[in-house]
């Protein structure tokens, strides 16, 4: 007699048994996969799909434009792909579209989303993480840094104010293309942060461009002039995780994941 029982199959997966996280990026990106790596509850997967991004220039307004129109025909193909692995939670792992046109601009874009993937699955934007986190912290005037060129600034700019925040500041770095946002030199990002952003009337600083990862900055910046920084990475994995009920918490990558 044969004492070896058949495995029966799983109702679910038993891998991201508390969440499986389809993640869109940009193809040029560098900094989301850095930062997801960084932030992995157990039981949780990232599903990294990219994007084909064929317009990487960035290096004038006119060209911002023409990346944020190529981008557009682009994303929906990794939407659908990334719903083959049946994940939990999609997770955009790109921003600028996010706030183009402000409330109403970012509200389109995820309309635009829900068209490939349905209703039933939870949709994590950028810009709606941001004032997320802003309300956890109860921040009311806000100042921003960005990769951007003005014309992007002014979308940031545009969203957060719509979204009920006073906005002293948006500082865009005006980086020349897609790829090179992730080159950008810590210090540079520091300096801003630093000389430009803060000042006694900032409740909070957030940032914009999920290419530039200051996941290991931006902890220390708080603890130096005590106040919430927020970069828009880690603001987007903590909405992620919390949509889907992962509460854990996370010492030393920035107070909203150690007290939200």
């Amino acid at each position: 007699m044969n004492d070896v029982q058949p495995l029966t199959k799983p109702q679910e997966p038993w891998i991201g048994s508390r969440g499986r996280i389809a993640v869109i990026i940009p193809s040029t990106n560098i900094g989301v996969e850095y930062d997801c790596q960084r932030l992995l509850p157990p039981g949780v997967t990232w599903h990294f799909c990219r994007f084909y991004v064929g317009q990487p220039d960035l290096s004038s307004d006119n060209m911002f434009l023409a990346f944020i129109e190529a981008i557009r025909d682009t994303i929906p193909h990794a939407m659908r792909d990334a719903m083959t692995c049946e994940p939990s939670q999609i997770m955009m792992g790109m921003s600028a579209e996010t706030f183009w046109g402000g409330l109403e601009g970012n509200a389109e874009f995820t309309d635009r989303l829900r068209e490939v993937v349905g209703d039933e699955i939870g949709i994590a934007t950028g810009a709606n993480a941001l004032d997320a986190s802003l309300k956890a912290f109860g921040a009311k005037k806000v100042a921003a840094l960005t990769p951007y060129q003005p014309v992007g600034d002014e979308q940031v700019h545009r969203f957060l104010e719509e979204t009920g925040y006073e906005v002293s500041k948006v500082v865009g770095l005006k980086c020349d293309t897609a790829t090179s946002i992730a080159h950008t030199p810590p210090s540079e990002v520091i300096d801003v942060v630093l000389n430009e952003l803060n000042d006694d009337s900032v409740d909070a600083i957030v940032q914009a461009g999920t290419n530039l990862s200051a996941v290991d900055l931006f902890p220390t910046l708080e603890k130096q002039i005590q106040k919430p920084v927020i970069p828009i990475n880690v603001a987007t994995i903590w909405h992620t995780l919390r949509s889907i009920g992962v509460n854990d918490k996370f010492l030393g990558r920035g107070w909203l994941l150690e007290k939200f």
